[in-house]
């Protein structure tokens, strides 16, 4: 069986590789947490690494280069800067890219999301603005599966089923340019590129606290129109086992944890 390896990409300020690598590792992956110095050639030889080598790249969450200027954008800027070509090949091979929080705001600055006219676009499409509470919200959120397509992310995951991941932000709420913000959801829906919605314990869609950020249309997470890159703002990292529920003592929870299934379908469409 192919050993299936993962880059998981870091920083400094990002503060979830290790969580990310135990998920990847969880499911048979083979995960590396790499500097994005080691693929810029940024040090010494024997550190070096090749993006191309890798099988699926992982954006995981933090706050890295502390936020400054826009959350994830110095980090986006970075990538863009040195990787352009490496990353759009990456995209393109069909190779799973996913970003988790901060992760999702890299990839939304590096226009690897939505990605509605091409892989990458040369400037943001959308952007991840602070939470219309004004705070750091951080607690259990309920998802609405949303895709009914298949993804190389979502194929243990049936359409219309609920799970529970951690959400833990500041900047979380998805907007488009008001001139646009409609035609742009429309777009999405029709490419079904809506991955995940905030809903309540009833699994319907409703205002603050379920929705922890006030984001379009309840929207948690979206994948481009191929289905290979997925950007989310809840952790689905922190809920690996049923131990990591809130709930777990209370209900007969499976032995997995929510968060599992995305990584391993992962996984499994590479292997």
């Amino acid at each position: 069986m192919k050993d299936v390896k993962v880059c998981v990409l870091r920083i400094e300020g990002t503060n979830c590789e290790d969580e990310a690598a135990q998920a990847f590792a969880s499911v048979g992956a083979s995960p590396e947490k790499v500097h994005l110095k080691q693929l810029l050639g940024q040090c010494p030889s024997d550190l070096k690494r090749d993006l191309g080598s890798y099988d699926i790249l992982m954006l995981p969450g933090g706050f890295s280069a502390g936020d400054y200027v826009r959350a994830g954008a110095i980090f986006a800027a970075r990538m863009k800067s040195g990787l352009k070509k490496d990353i759009i090949r990456f995209v393109e091979s069909g190779k799973p890219v996913i970003g988790v929080c901060n992760g999702f705001q890299i990839l939304v600055e590096l226009g690897l999301l939505p990605a509605m006219d091409g892989t990458m676009s040369e400037e943001p499409e959308a952007a991840l603005y602070t939470n219309d509470s004004g705070r750091f919200e951080c607690r259990p959120t309920l998802l609405r599966q949303e895709k009914k397509g298949k993804s190389v992310f979502t194929s243990g995951i049936p359409c219309g089923s609920v799970v529970m991941y951690p959400s833990a932000h500041a900047e979380g709420k998805l907007m488009f340019p008001r001139s646009r913000q409609s035609k742009m959801l429309k777009r999405l829906l029709d490419n079904e590129q809506v991955m995940f919605r905030y809903v309540d314990p009833e699994g319907e869609y409703a205002g603050y606290p379920w929705c922890p950020n006030g984001s379009l249309y309840n929207i948690a997470g979206i994948c481009n129109p191929a289905g290979n890159v997925l950007g989310m703002m809840p952790h689905p990292e922190r809920v690996l086992k049923r131990e990591t529920h809130p709930d777990w003592t209370r209900a007969k929870w499976k032995e997995d944890g929510d968060g599992l299934s995305i990584f391993r379908s992962a996984v499994n469409s590479v292997k």
